[in-house]
């Protein structure tokens, strides 16, 4: 099957797993204006190796089988599915953002195929691992047949394991009282380092690397405490880390593990309740976990084991994506993947627990609030839809449907010279960035519509920003499969969209050589007159973070070390702890 075929074939199909590994270095895009389409988001420079030794056990293929693989193969392909691919497919393959991987389905493609796609890619989203060079041909095959075979069974994760986990680093009563550095505490970057099981904290007025912190494997965000004096990281393996800025340095003051794989971190931030409770997401076993705020005690294991919302069978894998805190509520809002459901979780009483179940719409990802902090818009990605909860009543509000397969992050908020204050969301399937209307006191016509189409450089999105006091909508596109793409950025204007947006090549202002140079993840400093942008190259190449005047849409610094590596999220101390984008 030729590569054009099979992109057709699987039109759709997204990531392996979201920002991974990436392809061999090409030419950046020279800074162009594109007109709008008329139809149309100190430390160790050592290489984290995570844990796998409560990772799945295999099963040894029978010997009769076509896709035999040997013993160093299942565990190479263990350890390949957990970094690159479980994220999408889900750890028993049976699909979420990324198509379902079980064998019944594998077989009926085949070997050629599975191998082609893994190779290729698409322009969907799914990374194209063996023509990137990130995937050997060997390692290709390895996971061809790794995918033929049934997926293991993985071990629970309960209050004994996570008990045994949990570290102590600083009691509270030996921590600060007051700020004892002169950092800039509300413009710090936590800088997700993947690939080194590390964060960096960069001062956002000098560009500085202020420290390099130990965390789990390939963080995947971090989160402020209400008061804006602890940072909370979750990685990959489940592993959370809680950092206190108060120190002359910023130090690791606690840490627990709360399963094998994880995507999400919040705290308590209603009034009265700052700083108290953490709460965190497992993909597995598929639970979340209510924690003491100042020493990540587990209180109370929750699982989400059940039924899906539509078609009311049993899932065994409903894992839970974004966890975002009310601001109307004593509440967590915790997303359910594969079941649909959002959660409304009230922390005030954890022996008698209340929950308020909401049945939104399956394949629950990331999302974010509005700019009035009430609605909360998440992503139904694989449904191409967007679910509107109303927090402050505690309900549905609205099912969107958007572009082919959203991916926000948190969305960006701002007002449309049209239709008024909009939610927008970027897509991994499209090219496509859709605008919400989100309010439905000022504009009732337009609120929980899409008002507003435009068209983007291409699929692959998986984040899109802007700010309060910027008329800028940066959107990136790392996961297409074209390098002059996923090496850039495009921009618009907020305020005239006829203008169509304007490219600008962040990876060849990094100088880096060669690589992939992936762009991905604009972020904004507390001023909003800077958006920050990782160029996200291999392990073992250089890698670099770009700083742009948000103004001018000029290179105002590359920030370069080689401690920075596999740079990936970026989270700004305030505009996290505010819900700022």
């Amino acid at each position: 099957m030729s590569h054009s075929k099979l992109n057709r074939a699987l039109a759709g199909s997204v990531a392996l797993a979201a920002l991974l590994a990436f392809s061999a270095a090409a030419g950046a895009a020279e800074t162009k204006t594109h007109a709008p389409d008329a139809g149309k988001d100190g430390g160790t420079t050592n290489t984290y190796v995570p844990q796998l030794d409560n990772m799945p056990a295999e099963v040894a293929p029978k010997p009769e089988d076509a896709f035999q693989l040997t013993a160093d193969e299942l565990a190479e392909g263990k350890k390949i599915f957990f970094e690159r691919c479980a994220g999408c497919h889900g750890v028993l393959r049976k699909g979420a953002t990324g198509p379902n991987l079980e064998p019944e389905r594998t077989h009926e493609l085949g070997m050629d195929h599975v191998k082609a796609f893994i190779t290729y890619g698409s322009p969907a989203g799914m990374p194209n691992w063996g023509t990137s060079g990130e995937l050997t041909e060997t390692q290709v095959d390895i996971m061809a047949r790794y995918v033929m075979n049934d997926p293991p069974q993985p071990p629970e994760w309960g209050m004994d394991k996570m008990k045994e986990s949990w570290e102590v680093l600083v009691k509270p009563e030996d921590r600060p009282t007051k700020q004892m550095n002169k950092l800039p505490l509300d413009d710090l970057f936590a800088v997700t380092l993947r690939d080194a099981g590390e964060v960096a904290l960069i001062n956002g007025k000098t560009h500085k690397i202020e420290q390099i912190v130990p965390t789990g494997y390939a963080v995947h965000i971090s989160r402020m405490s209400a008061s804006g004096r602890y940072v909370y990281t979750i990685g990959r393996d489940g592993r959370i880390d809680m950092i206190d800025l108060w120190p002359a340095e910023p130090t690791k003051v606690a840490s627990i593990k709360i399963g094998l794989e994880a995507r999400s971190v919040e705290t308590s931030k209603m009034k009265g309740w700052e700083d108290k409770l953490a709460i965190a997401g497992a993909y597995w076993p598929p639970q979340y976990v209510i924690m003491d705020g100042a020493t990540l005690e587990p209180q109370k294991i929750v699982s989400t084991r059940g039924m899906l919302y539509d078609e009311q069978t049993f899932h065994p894998e409903p894992r839970v994506a974004s966890i975002l805190a009310s601001h109307y509520n004593p509440e967590f809002i915790v997303n359910v993947k594969e079941t649909g459901k959002v959660i409304l979780v009230d922390y005030s009483d954890l022996k008698n627990l209340k929950t308020v179940e909401i049945e939104a719409e399956r394949f629950l990802h990331d999302g974010g609030l509005d700019s009035t902090g009430r609605y909360f818009l998440v992503a139904a990605n694989a449904r191409n839809t967007i679910a509107v909860i109303d927090t402050k009543d505690r309900n549905l509000a609205a099912l969107v449907e958007v572009g082919t397969t959203p991916h926000p992050g948190r969305g960006a908020n701002f007002v449309h010279p049209k239709f008024g204050p909009v939610w927008a969301t970027s897509h991994l399937g499209d090219e496509t960035i859709s605008m919400i209307g989100t309010d439905p006191e000022g504009h009732p016509d337009h609120a929980w519509k899409v008002v507003d189409t435009i068209s983007g450089q291409g699929g692959g999105s998986l984040f899109i920003k802007t700010h309060p006091n910027s008329k800028n909508l940066w959107v990136d596109t790392p996961l297409n499969s074209d390098a002059e793409l996923y090496q850039s950025v495009a921009v618009f204007d907020t305020q005239d969209f006829s203008k169509g947006y304007e490219v600008l090549p962040i990876a060849e202002w990094a100088d880096l050589g060669e690589g992939a140079k992936r762009v991905v993840q604009p972020e904004y400093n507390k001023a909003g007159d800077e958006v920050w942008f990782s160029v996200w190259n291999g392990k073992e190449q250089k890698s670099a973070i770009v700083v742009v005047d948000d103004k001018t849409r000029t290179l105002k610094q590359v920030i370069k070390d080689d401690r920075l590596i596999t740079p990936t999220g970026k989270f700004n101390t305030y505009n996290t702890q505010h819900d700022v984008y």
